[in-house]
């Protein structure tokens, strides 16, 4: 009897303890909600309710004067017409599809020059990686567009060689070469983080391969790429997104024209024309919805053929 007495008192303590354990845990529950209340609210007010406005909007005939009318579909069969849409998505897809492959390619560069343990590393780190925080600016912007002028410093370095320079900028065969050539300057943040995935490749590798007489460019292409591939995956899913949304850039170079001749005329640049400039606010909801469903669906190729190259450690 002692013995059942005793294994009861136990019991009553173990449910004791778990009883005191839930409240103590939803204490610490109540707690982290009310310290991501603030979080919760933003993302509900400044995230998710304009977006389900926006989704509201892009099937409606909305001009921010009037109130909304119900259109259905028809903004978006409307794009099956609009050729200036058609050449904004001609021009946004040449943008990523040159921009980033040259950004990630000079980053990459860069990063295997630096893991070299040149000296003052954190200076040349710091000043590679100072155009990612200015390249999307107002001020670079303007600056770039001063400097690929008629009469701008590239011009000017050409005329002291007996070379007259075209108007890059006026030009519509070569304004959107300089403004994918202000996106491949933007190659800092990329180069952090592929020269942090290099220094995590341990040198056991390279050790082997030198003792099996591997040149450097086959430990480059058999260790280095490899191994570094969940970095480079990581950067193309980033820069790919980041490249589809871009705006300032084109913008201020263009004057918010998207000239000369719409060689310039990015997809965001477009919907801003349709819903500030000529308030064409459903037009441009629906175009917004375009745009978020062609990043979802380059993202999910990523990450479907990213099963066929990316090399995973474990």
């Amino acid at each position: 009897m002692s013995a059942i007495s005793e294994l009861s008192s136990i019991t009553r303590r173990k449910g004791k303890a778990t009883a005191e354990e839930k409240k103590a845990n939803k204490r610490d529950n109540k707690a982290a909600y009310i310290f991501l209340l603030p979080w919760l609210v933003g993302l509900g007010a400044i995230t998710i309710g304009p977006m389900l406005m926006s989704l509201y909007l892009s099937f409606t005939d909305y001009n921010l004067l009037q109130p909304p009318e119900w259109t259905g579909l028809h903004n978006f069969t409307r794009m099956l017409s609009d050729a200036r849409l058609h050449n904004s998505l001609r021009v946004t897809f040449t943008y990523v599809f040159v921009g980033v492959p040259l950004q990630l390619g000079v980053a990459l560069l860069i990063a295997l020059v630096l893991d070299k343990g040149l000296r003052g590393l954190p200076f040349y780190r710091s000043v590679f990686y100072l155009p990612s925080l200015l390249g999307g600016s107002v001020a670079v912007a303007i600056l770039w567009k001063q400097i690929f002028g008629t009469t701008g410093l590239v011009n000017q370095v050409l005329a002291m060689f007996g070379i007259q320079g075209p108007g890059w900028i006026s030009d519509p065969s070569t304004a959107l070469g300089s403004i994918i050539l202000l996106h491949v300057w933007t190659f800092g943040a990329p180069m952090i983080i592929f020269l942090a995935g290099l220094r995590q490749i341990p040198n056991m590798y390279y050790e082997a391969a030198k003792v099996d007489g591997a040149s450097t460019l086959q430990q480059f292409w058999r260790i280095t790429l490899p191994m570094l591939s969940p970095i480079i995956f990581f950067n193309l899913v980033l820069q790919i997104i980041g490249s589809f949304q871009s705006f300032t850039q084109a913008f201020i170079v263009s004057g918010g024209n998207g000239g000369p001749s719409d060689s310039t005329m990015f997809f965001t640049l477009y919907l801003y024309q349709k819903g500030f400039g000529q308030f064409d606010m459903g037009y441009a909801s629906a175009m917004a919805w375009v745009l978020l469903l062609i990043i979802g669906v380059f993202t999910a190729i990523n990450f479907i053929a990213s099963k066929y190259w990316v090399f995973y450690d474990d």
